[in-house]
């Protein structure tokens, strides 16, 4: 692959709730680059990054940030308005991907099977159930598991005791019907789409929480997903169905769940799709460019050609 950049900005940190994740993918994504050959500079991403990008101006900014301001179509928006071209999903793609509400009302649209679900402010949460337990309460527009809680039919637990800490009383929160079942994934780069990974939290852990997505040993990552070929290969072209309808570029990772049936009444269910997906050294997207034949170097390398603007 012919190379266009040779200084890189790797956005990295932020203020998010997923800002060490965040410096993590950063570092390993600028190391990685910094052995392919390139000059990166780490920015630590604060209210001042345009006025530090202006002054550095590199020729293209990998961003390696995660949660508000770096996923949900913030920054795209900033480096849009410095004209310096940029990784992954673009400002509208961004907005919709992070907000899983409307992105879930385009990607049915497209096809793509979801839960059914509601969007509540936090403060109508009340003793009284907004939905038949099982279901999961979780905030519209954070990533990485931050802030779920999974309501088990037949709980005592007070909707509005869930909710208490998560935030502002006027933040809008999701209530999704809870599916059962098995967690896979799978990743697109460009228009390639990667295998499907099948994820076993560990530790107790009853799903794919933050602590299972990033502490050592909190999952087990099955590669490729032991499942029948016919789902493995709908689960690809749904991953690519959502990419594109929400308008994604670069590379992108979409959650499933399979609850699977011996009656043979199987549901497959796309929970979200991730603009940013980590890369850490326990991230999926590397395993899954692994299981293709691309090297870490080699994947963050085509990321990083592929920046642009008007993306």
């Amino acid at each position: 692959m012919s190379r266009q950049f040779q200084h890189v900005a790797m956005l990295m940190g932020g203020w998010s709730a997923e800002r060490e994740v965040s410096l993590n993918s950063g570092r390993a994504c600028g190391g990685a680059l910094e052995r392919e050959g390139y000059r990166v500079t780490y920015v630590d991403a604060d209210r001042d990054v345009g006025a530090r990008l202006a002054e550095l101006k590199p020729d293209a900014c990998f961003n390696a940030l995660h949660g508000t301001f770096g996923e949900d179509g913030c920054v795209q928006g900033l480096l849009e308005t410095l004209a310096i071209p940029y990784t992954h999903s673009g400002v509208l793609a961004s907005a919709l991907a992070m907000h899983k509400e409307r992105a879930k009302i385009v990607m049915a649209s497209a096809g793509v099977p979801v839960a059914e679900s509601k969007v509540i402010v936090r403060r109508a949460f009340t003793q009284s159930h907004p939905m038949e337990p099982p279901y999961v309460i979780k905030p519209v527009a954070e990533g990485s598991s931050v802030g779920v809680s999974i309501v088990q039919a037949g709980s005592n637990a007070s909707p509005a005791a869930l909710v208490a800490d998560k935030g502002s009383p006027d933040d809008d929160m999701m209530v999704e019907r809870y599916v059962p079942g098995r967690e896979l994934t799978c990743s697109v780069m460009g228009e390639q789409v990667f295998g499907v990974t099948e994820i076993i939290p560990q530790m107790d852990l009853r799903f794919y929480d933050y602590q299972a997505k990033y502490a050592d040993g909190g999952s087990k990552h099955l590669l490729p997903a032991q499942i029948s070929p016919n789902i493995y290969h709908y689960i690809q072209r749904l991953t690519l169905a959502a990419h594109q309808a929400l308008g994604c570029r670069g590379v992108s990772r979409a959650d499933f769940r399979f609850d699977e049936q011996s009656d043979g009444t199987n549901e497959l269910i796309c929970l979200e799709v991730n603009t940013q997906p980590g890369m850490t050294a326990t991230s999926l997207v590397p395993e899954l460019a692994a299981h293709a034949g691309l090297s870490f170097g080699e994947l963050v390398r085509w990321i990083v050609e592929d920046a642009s603007c008007s993306r």
